[in-house]
């Protein structure tokens, strides 16, 4: 069951398989998820994996994530840590900060380590004028040694609202050299009601300034679930972004949880979809794209064939993190600014949520520590399982045996009990030698995930994850 030089991942859409399963889990950008992070991991456990990184075999690239929070209006379903302003004062002051949190982060990783990855996330990352992301590359460029351009990836998300192609023009001679447009749907009626305008003709000169730039990939965010969405209007949309030729898309479910997310109640719940409509949209997406060209990646991500993941995926390269599914595996990522989440060694950190408490750590000098999670033995060896399905849809046993020194079979004997449902709804095949998720199974990879996690037995009350579908 060797994962290399795989076929193209498929996906064999069955609204009824998805209909029931479809309940929260883990999105699994890290094992241990989130809310297994706790207080008693502060900011001295995470020095000490920075220190201890640098050292002989653990020294590994670097991957870097940039939160910048800031957007000028609330879009409606958006869970996401953001803080709405107009005020570009808002924008240099936390530039400031940065700065701050990069010189302490620097300090404690050998200069001779290659950042390979940067991510802008957010929030709205151009929010920030192209000077003043201009300087924040600077400042990173100052405090890190870049890698090599031609094998790094430089990424960015934007708001198509508020950029233009010269700003395109701007962030490639920066380096930049992928970017993510957020989108979610071009139909004027679920835009009126999510508070976001946004035209095809401003996205489509966005994605033309990319390629004209030499920018080497271009995302489209799409979300389905949203108030007032049909399956013509949704379908019109498909048929608009098509036509831009974006290299991957992301297509999420929205999330309606107005508890956790204040702009959330906003959105009138009796104009969402039903559990059958929201089944109905995200079948027409899979069916839509696939004939399309696009190669099913994973989780809520597509790419053409050409495109790195899609190669990645093909070679046994492929890895998922916090910023999604990479190519970069074998890195540490930090993760600066407010909320931001880093993963070093064995560790996982959380900054601070609240801005305040994040500046007040810094302006102690201290690393703007929240909570984390130091992995024990049976977390890694988890982790690995969890990955490796989540990125191919598949585990060899022998080879997870060897890496941590397990007879699988034995160590995982309740899990595997656990699949046997599955493997009667035909989403795994369990072998002697290991076990693979189905075509009909490609779209539940975070279900079969769900059954090597030890920590999904929590309290009752207001749910920590999602819905998978």
């Amino acid at each position: 069951m060797d994962t290399r030089h795989a076929e193209p991942a498929c996906w064999t859409f069955d609204a009824d398989l998805l209909r029931r399963y479809d309940r929260p889990g883990p999105r699994y950008t890290s094992y241990p998820s989130a809310p297994q992070f706790t207080d008693s991991f502060g900011a001295a456990d995470l020095a000490d994996a920075a220190r201890a990184g640098n050292v002989g075999a653990s020294s590994r690239p670097l991957s870097l994530y940039v939160h910048v929070p800031f957007c000028h209006s609330p879009c409606f379903y958006c869970g996401c840590n953001r803080r709405i302003t107009r005020d570009p004062a808002a924008g240099a002051s936390y530039l400031a900060q940065l700065r701050q949190e990069i010189a302490l982060v620097a300090a404690l990783v050998d200069p001779r380590r290659p950042v390979v990855q940067l991510h802008l996330g957010g929030g709205t990352p151009n929010f920030l004028s192209a000077a003043q992301l201009g300087q924040l590359l600077d400042t990173l460029g100052q405090q890190f040694r870049f890698g090599d351009a031609a094998s790094r990836d430089f990424s960015i998300e934007l708001d198509p609202r508020h950029s233009t192609p010269g700003d395109i023009a701007a962030l490639a001679a920066m380096g930049f050299n992928r970017a993510s447009l957020g989108v979610q749907d071009f139909d004027p009626a679920v835009q009126a009601a999510i508070n976001r305008l946004q035209s095809v003709e401003e996205t489509a000169a966005l994605v033309g300034a990319c390629r004209a730039h030499g920018l080497r990939s271009v995302n489209i965010d799409l979300i389905y679930g949203l108030p007032l969405q049909t399956l013509e209007g949704f379908g019109r949309t498909l048929e608009q972004v098509i036509a831009m030729r974006p290299d991957r898309l992301a297509v999420y479910g929205y999330a309606h949880m107005p508890q956790l997310f204040r702009a959330q109640r906003q959105i009138d719940p009796a104009q969402l979809p039903d559990a059958e409509g929201r089944l109905a949209l995200l079948g027409l997406a899979v069916r839509t794209l696939e004939a399309a060209g696009y190669v099913y990646i994973g989780m809520d991500h597509f790419a053409l064939p050409h495109d790195a993941l899609a190669i990645a995926q093909r070679r046994g390269g492929l890895h998922r993190n916090f910023m999604g599914y990479t190519t970069h595996a074998q890195t540490d990522l930090f993760g600066l600014g407010v909320s931001a989440i880093s993963h070093v060694g064995d560790c996982f950190s959380q900054n601070h949520r609240d801005q305040e408490a994040w500046a007040a750590s810094l302006a102690g000098g201290a690393l703007p520590v929240w909570r984390g999670r130091r992995m024990d033995q049976d977390d890694v060896i988890r982790a690995d399982v969890i990955q490796r399905l989540m990125c191919h849809g598949k585990v060899e046993f022998d080879a997870v045996g060897r890496a941590h020194g397990i007879e699988f079979r034995d160590y995982f004997a309740p899990c595997l009990r656990a699949l046997a449902p599955l493997a009667c709804d035909g989403l795994v095949r369990v072998q002697p030698d290991g076990l693979e998720v189905t075509p009909r199974g490609r779209g539940l990879l975070r279900v079969v995930a769900m059954r090597f996690d030890r920590y999904l037995q929590v309290p009752a009350g207001a749910p920590h994850h999602s819905r998978a579908i």
